[in-house]
């Protein structure tokens, strides 16, 4: 399962309410590369075959059948700083992440590019 803060929640749904798209959705997605193995990939989407899909307070969240398995268990924040804004993905599966915190590593994966 993942799920989002309250912050994320509101942000979200912002950007879904100015979409043209009534089942669209977000998206957590996980891709090869990055300096740590893999890398987030948060959109706006709507549902594909193979999707499992999370219901948030009203919003669903998609994920893939093979990034399930490195996001399962996952909170997606949405944080705002001097540096910026933008989301966050609090994953509990990660082992090793890069300094930037865009990329990271799970125990025992060996990074697949897609």
């Amino acid at each position: 399962m993942v799920t989002l803060t309250d912050i994320a929640a509101k942000k979200v749904s912002e950007f879904l309410n100015s979409q043209e798209q009534p089942e669209a959705g977000l998206r957590v997605a996980v891709k090869g590369g990055g300096c740590s193995g893999f890398q987030y990939q948060l959109a706006l989407d709507e549902r594909h075959d193979g999707d499992e899909v999370f219901d948030f307070e009203g919003i669903r969240i998609l994920v893939d059948e093979q990034s399930l398995r490195y996001v399962d268990g996952s909170t997606v924040d949405y944080t705002e700083s001097l540096m910026g804004a933008g989301f966050q993905v609090n994953n509990p599966n990660v082992v090793a992440a890069c300094g930037c915190g865009s990329s990271f590593r799970v125990a025992d994966e060996e990074p697949s590019c897609s």
